[in-house]
């Protein structure tokens, strides 16, 4: 039966440039058996039918039909239509088109050569047609799509991957209508994975319906799937990584559909489809704002941005620009971020005056002019020296950058009078093991003892480790995976706080809104990740096994390095926000007259331009009185 199936289908296929005239030749038939069925149940008697008379009678109407019938179909674009992609509404409308096509011929058939008793038969004979015409289409629809769908269901030959497809939705739909018809060649189609058990069993386009995600694994292994499509756009997070986690356990490589949004964006579901990121695994759900508060603040200022070429520094411009700041600054020493910031925005042709500065934060002359020409009235300094161990081997660059620079913008918007100044700060700030650490825990002391004395708010907002920012853990391990291993891990125990980098920034934003002046708001990152797992994880996500494609090798902790990082000193505690991702950690006792002791100490080592690292962690331990030095950490 199903061969005979494949063999019709593959002759329509063969016609199908014909298509047009066949469609009209197949109607026509369809208008001659609607007549004479429509014949057989109205007439009285088979000599009455088969009368000279009637049998004219019924020619004239047939040729009189199919006229009128061609011509509704053929002006209503109806033969324009691609079979094998008509639905209901295609079908619905064939049936509108025959009653329609029917009451013309009956009333201009009532003043010219029917009577009553053809009128009657017109009507009948138009259901009849819609009817006909529906039930025909239909099966070469069907045999079209069957005769696909059992090339997707034949055994994996000349390269094809085995491909199992999540979701049984719309999404999934349009894949594998895309595949049988576009790339039949390049996936054999298994089947679908679905949690919703009264589908099990069911097909969707062809396609069975063959688990849920507790059979993924097995079905994985048993069917040997070389590729796994992710097709649900509306998951939430915490399911869509319990089922990617299930997906890791396979050997399969895995793409996934992006959310809802980027779908509208670009309605090809399959050129959607993309590798799974370790964003997907994370499982944190979107971030809710109160967009009303902080446009508020920002809608119609200046604002100016320090290290606006980096990661968090970059995130800020783009969600800032959401808000419709009149202007926004972006500053910062390194001009080839910089530079690719700007053109981003000149891509998308962003609106706000936007206006691109490469300036040190270290040069306080420069500064002062920036600050003279544009009186920003809301500044972000994410501007810093980030990595650990660089920072170990150049503590006066850190104490340069980080701590002198920051008291430069700080003091300049004491001066020009800005309304609120935000330290991006870090958890390696909290009882800080290095230097890099211990020149954002100054950063912090700066900012409450300058709110002190001043009308600007000056406020801190401290997180941990962001995916995918420069310089990261996550970007070396891809690279290192691209060039085939081995993945470097300093400890197998090391553990990180990540969050993503739209979510820290959107997080900062809302926190500004609370703030009075001398906060120091931490950010809920959720649970610690081990970064033994994530390198493991990309690894999976890359189509490798680990230790056996891929090799992950441990090179031991670098200096200044804990295992795992604070997010909150132990004497400081919590205070809530009215957000629930975001606090307030207890505010640090100095005063200026103590920070001015501490930046002057700092400021005679600079001076030396020497000692060595001993003399300056003395100076770290005297002055940043939660810094202690200790490799490996707790």
């Amino acid at each position: 039966m199903k061969s005979i199936i494949n063999k019709i289908a593959s002759e329509l296929k063969r016609l199908i440039k014909y298509r047009n005239l066949m469609l009209m030749i197949v109607d026509m038939l369809c208008i001659d058996l609607a007549y004479i069925m429509g014949a057989l149940l109205i007439t009285a008697s088979p000599s009455e039918l088969f009368s000279e008379y009637y049998v004219k009678k019924m020619l004239t109407l047939i040729v009189a039909s199919s006229i009128v019938y061609l011509a509704v179909f053929g002006l209503t674009g109806q033969y324009k239509h691609i079979v094998r992609y008509e639905g209901g509404k295609d079908y619905l409308m064939y049936m509108v088109l025959s009653i329609v096509s029917s009451g013309i011929i009956a009333f201009f058939g009532e003043v010219t050569f029917v009577g009553q008793v053809s009128t009657r038969l017109i009507l009948l004979a138009g259901i009849f047609i819609g009817f006909l015409m529906i039930t025909y289409r239909a099966i070469i629809k069907y045999m079209l799509v069957f005769d696909v769908a059992e090339k997707g269901f034949s055994t994996n030959k000349n390269g094809q991957k085995n491909l199992l497809i999540i979701g049984a939705g719309n999404a999934a739909h349009d894949i594998i209508k895309t595949i049988h018809h576009v790339m039949p060649e390049e996936y054999n189609i298994i089947g679908i994975i679905d949690d919703n058990l009264q589908r099990q069993g069911y097909s969707l386009s062809g396609i069975k319906i063959i688990g849920t995600r507790n059979d993924i694994v097995e079905i994985c292994k048993s069917k040997n799937v070389d590729t796994i499509f992710f097709s649900i756009a509306n998951i939430d997070s915490e399911n869509k990584k319990q089922i990617l986690s299930i997906c890791q356990e396979t050997n399969a490589k895995v793409r996934i559909l992006p959310g809802v949004k980027e779908l509208i964006k670009n309605k090809k579901i399959i050129d959607n489809l993309r590798d799974v990121e370790l964003e997907d695994l994370l499982g944190r759900n979107p971030v809710k704002l109160d967009n009303k508060n902080i446009e508020y603040l920002i809608k119609d200022n200046c604002v100016l941005v320090t290290g606006a070429g980096g990661s968090i520094g970059s995130e800020l411009c783009r969600q800032i620009v959401g808000y419709k700041p009149s202007k926004l600054v972006m500053l910062d020493i390194y001009e080839n971020s910089l530079y690719d910031v700007q053109t981003e925005f000149q891509r998308k042709n962003i609106k706000p005056n936007i206006v691109t500065i490469v300036a040190s934060i270290r040069d306080k002359k420069r500064l002062e002019e920036i600050f003279e020409e544009h009186k920003p009235s809301l500044v972000f300094h994410a501007a810093a020296h980030k990595h650990v161990p660089l920072m170990e081997n150049n503590p006066l660059e850190a104490i340069k950058n980080n701590i002198f620079g920051t008291y430069n913008v700080v003091n300049i918007c004491d001066k020009y009078e800005v309304k609120k100044f935000v330290l991006i700060s870090t958890d390696k700030a909290v009882n800080p093991t290095n230097i890099m650490g211990a020149t954002k825990r100054m950063c912090e002391m700066i900012v409450q003892a300058k709110d002190k004395v001043s009308k600007t708010d000056y406020v801190a907002v401290r997180f941990g480790n962001v995916l995918g920012s420069n310089g990261s853990v996550v970007p070396l391990f891809k690279k290192q995976i691209a060039e085939g291993g081995p993945v470097t891990v300093t400890h197998k125990d090391i553990t990180r706080f990540f969050m993503l980098i739209p979510e820290a920034v959107s997080l900062v934003l809302q926190a500004i809104t609370y703030a009075n002046g001398g906060e120091v708001f931490v950010l809920d990152m959720g649970n610690p990740v081990k970064i033994n797992d994530l390198a493991i994880n990309l690894i999976k996500l890359s189509g490798y096994v680990p230790n056996e494609d891929i090799e992950i090798k441990y090179t031991g902790l670098r200096p200044g390095e804990k295992l795992y990082e604070e997010l909150l000193m132990s004497e400081e505690g919590l205070q809530d926000t009215e957000h629930e991702k975001i606090f307030i950690a207890k505010p640090m006792d100095i005063t200026m007259e103590d920070l001015e002791i501490k930046i002057n100490a700092f400021k005679n080592l600079v001076n030396a331009e020497e000692g060595n690292i001993e003399e300056i962690k003395i100076v770290f331990k005297n002055h940043v009185p939660t810094y202690h030095e200790e490799n490996g950490g707790k």
